[in-house]
């Protein structure tokens, strides 16, 4: 990918996400504002849709089962950056808080746990690969731009999938930081 001049925004995205952020409202807004970011978000869907292969596999239901979809746009300055869509089973979060339009408060995460599920562990797959469907107008992708789509499957305690987040970033206007665990010292 040929990118010509510096891109119109450009924000970190920390691999893993730090404890601190992690513990936060919306991990988006808690990482562009330690960067001096302005940021906001807008939701644009709520409601069910059928799982794609990736979060069909995360979730351990068949491909085009329908799960509760929650996708919102992140923007830095006014410039989209991200689309992150949360997906969970209906089977297991159908008819709870979580199905309401707008954004969970105080936070996604702690509306999980009010359900009575506790996060245990999560895993990450990243993807760089050209947009599809209608990622390239959402973002406001130049021509030839690329984007990073990165699936996270979040754990509970027991090890049952209860949370898939796909968030698919403009390629060329993302730093994705690696950070090492406390006390190690290599790469």
């Amino acid at each position: 990918m040929e990118q010509i001049g510096a891109p119109r925004v450009l924000v970190r995205r920390s691999l893993p996400t730090e404890p601190a952020v992690r513990a936060s409202a919306s991990l988006f807004m808690a990482e562009a504002e330690r960067q001096g970011v302005r940021a906001s978000r807008r939701m644009l869907y709520v409601g069910p849709e059928p799982a794609g292969d990736r979060v069909a596999a995360a979730l351990r239901v068949a491909p085009g089962t329908d799960v509760l979809a929650r996708r919102k746009l992140l923007l830095a300055g006014e410039v989209p950056v991200r689309v992150a869509t949360s997906f969970f089973r209906l089977d297991v979060f159908g008819g709870t808080p979580l199905c309401e339009p707008g954004f969970v408060r105080p936070s996604l995460q702690i509306g999980i746990e009010a359900l009575g599920h506790r996060f245990g562990h999560a895993e990450e797959e990243l993807v760089a690969r050209p947009p599809a469907g209608d990622e390239a107008g959402t973002l406001d992708l130049a021509p030839g731009e690329w984007v990073v789509q990165i699936v996270r499957m979040s754990f509970d305690t027991a090890g049952t999938p209860i949370h898939a987040l796909e968030t698919i970033c403009a390629a060329s206007r993302h730093v994705f930081t690696i950070t090492q665990v406390t006390g190690a010292d290599e790469f």
